[in-house]
């Protein structure tokens, strides 16, 4: 792959969705928020839109949870101060949700 190619690959995810009808924008926070809501759906606490169960799945929500741990640690220096709040918090509410969904 070239600079060229690098660079469109680049280019490509921030222009994907953001014209899409009913797709918010892509950027850091709302990635950062759609992975806490798919903890939230793994600890059971948002109904899965496909299946339209609460479904418990501890695994996969702290897999999520550590997912957006690494994000953090391979972001840091890197984000604007809303973002870094915005992981801060998610990272805390993730944390008390799972404590208190039983891990």
């Amino acid at each position: 792959m070239d600079e060229k190619d690098a660079a469109a690959a680049t280019e490509a995810p921030e222009k994907a969705g953001a014209g899409e009808k009913g797709l918010p924008p892509l950027d850091f926070s709302t990635f950062i928020l759609s992975l806490s809501t798919s903890a939230l759906m793994n600890m059971g606490l948002v109904e899965n839109p496909v299946t339209k169960k609460t479904e418990k799945e501890m695994p996969a929500a702290k897999q999520t949870i550590d997912l957006i741990v690494l994000l953090k640690e391979k972001t840091k220096g890197n984000l604007s101060e809303d973002e870094t709040k915005l992981i801060d918090g998610v990272l805390h509410e993730l944390r008390l949700w799972y404590v208190k969904a039983g891990a």
